[in-house]
């Protein structure tokens, strides 16, 4: 299990503080396992603000060193990987972004790949928010098939608690930003 310290590291800080002002919401909620839960969060409240996208950005990239590209399925992927891409080359750091769509195309450029991932490419698979860790590993199976090689999942919230352990039997670290306890709620795994 991803283990804390006490407190939070001063990026890690105002992450926290931006989540729980824009994304995090309490109430009664139907999760998209079916389970019910009393908070939701919604990770694009913070992935498509301007000062969330850039904290986000700051503690990957300070973290990450041998990626190629970023990406994961569309839509919880999306505006991190790009964000996080845009920001990495605004510092000279070469990474490049990419898309899962969630059915094959059949015209145009075919296939669920869209986007700068190119085959023998290290990736980061990339989710603004983790539950069960499904979503994720689906993505690493499509980057494998590709032809390039998933290395590690990042997301920006562990609200389940069960990723790491399905990440590590697919041979990829996993990296959470926060933790559903950092927010000060339980993990709501399987």
């Amino acid at each position: 299990m991803v283990q804390r310290m006490t407190e939070l590291d001063p990026s890690r800080k105002n992450l926290k503080d931006h989540l729980l002002t824009h994304a995090v919401r309490t109430g009664d909620f139907v999760l998209k396992s079916g389970r019910k839960s009393n908070w939701f969060i919604d990770g694009k409240q913070t992935a498509c603000h301007p000062q969330g996208i850039k904290l986000v950005a700051d503690i990957i990239l300070s973290e990450i060193e041998g990626i190629d590209a970023i990406g994961g399925l569309t839509m919880g992927a999306d505006p991190v990987a790009y964000g996080v891409a845009a920001i990495a080359a605004d510092r000279g750091q070469p990474l490049r972004s990419f898309s899962i769509r969630k059915e094959a195309k059949d015209h145009g450029v075919e296939g669920r790949i869209a986007g700068a991932l190119y085959k023998g490419d290290r990736v980061a698979i990339m989710e603004d928010v983790v539950t069960r860790g499904v979503s994720p590993l689906e993505a690493a199976e499509v980057v494998r098939a590709f032809g390039a090689e998933p290395v590690m999942i990042i997301a920006i919230v562990d609200r389940g608690g069960t990723c790491e352990a399905m990440a590590k039997q697919a041979e990829l670290k996993f990296f959470p930003l926060l933790t559903a306890p950092d927010l000060g709620f339980e993990y709501e795994g399987p």
